[in-house]
């Protein structure tokens, strides 16, 4: 069987995957057969090396979570993704021809298997025929009607184990897909409620802010003092929701955090702005706990 990735198309698909969603190596593997119809799963020992070879490239990185490496692409490797976007659309392309060609072959083997049985049955009747009387003849034909009864029933519990296994893993998508909708959703709420609790505190950047600033006299205001929440309307909406709720407010409270300390490292922070901003921070606290609570 002729490979199923030319030379290079593995190492494009696997940047493909990752910007789709970080992963981790497991996943990989598991989505490259969901991807096959369960024809064909590559390796721990093709994927694994490829991915550290793409995170030597600078292509990929990796943060640890649960003990295992979480992948995701860098902003190089989205150009190389763009540069060759042609040459991914012909490998989508590639990928459904060889699910059809392992299809094709598997039916062939079965073909074959049958009618390889199916030869030596008449092969060994024959024999029989010949060296015995009519009633061993008889035997052997009904051994024959037997063995034949058995492989039709053994190959009609193939087809219908075939059939539940295709209809399973179409389930197992659909509730893979409900399940991204409802995190999605799940995020979606989550960053709402964030978004409500700052406003209500009054905004702890703009606090900050109007306390840096003293007066409009003094110095030009940022842009984000003027917004409702840490950083206005469009705040962090270049983080994009994973199927992870949990990961997914570390990654706001991480821009939350550094959208602060670059904030004070520009224009500086006084021992009373400090105060100021302490006690922001913990009203802003006890609203999100409480909220995360309900």
């Amino acid at each position: 069987m002729p490979p199923v990735f030319a030379h290079g198309r593995l190492r494009l698909y696997l940047l493909k995957l990752l910007d789709e969603a970080p992963r981790h190596g497991y996943e990989v593997i598991r989505l490259l057969e969901e991807r096959f119809q369960g024809l064909y799963a590559p390796s721990a020992g093709t994927v694994y090396p490829r991915l550290a070879k793409l995170e030597a490239e600078g292509l990929v990185t990796y943060a640890t979570e649960g003990g295992r490496k979480v992948y995701s692409i860098t902003e190089a490797g989205r150009a190389e993704l763009a540069d060759r976007v042609g040459e991914l659309a012909d490998l989508e392309v590639e990928i459904r021809d060889s699910v059809s060609e392992l299809a094709a072959e598997i039916r062939d083997d079965v073909r074959g298997a049958a009618g390889d049985l199916r030869r030596e049955m008449r092969a060994a009747a024959s024999a029989t025929a010949t060296h015995f009387e009519d009633e061993s003849w008889k035997a052997a034909k009904e051994e024959f009607r037997k063995a034949k009864q058995e492989w039709k029933e053994q190959a009609r519990r193939a087809k219908d184990e075939s059939r539940r296994a295709r209809e399973e893993a179409q389930q197992a998508r659909r509730q893979a897909k409900e399940a991204q909708e409802r995190a999605r959703e799940e995020v979606q709420r989550i960053a709402a409620q964030l978004q409500e609790q700052f406003a209500k505190s009054g905004g702890v950047l703009g606090s900050l802010a109007g306390a840096w600033l003293g007066n409009a006299h003094t110095a030009p205001a940022p842009e984000w003092a003027a917004a409702p929440g840490p950083a206005g309307s469009g705040w962090a909406e270049d983080l994009t929701p994973t199927a992870d709720p949990a990961r997914d407010l570390d990654r706001l409270l991480d821009r939350f955090r550094d959208d602060v300390r670059d904030a004070a490292r520009d224009h500086g922070v006084t021992p009373a702005q400090l105060a100021e901003a302490r006690a922001h921070l913990a009203a802003a606290a006890a609203r999100i706990a409480a909220g995360l609570k309900a």
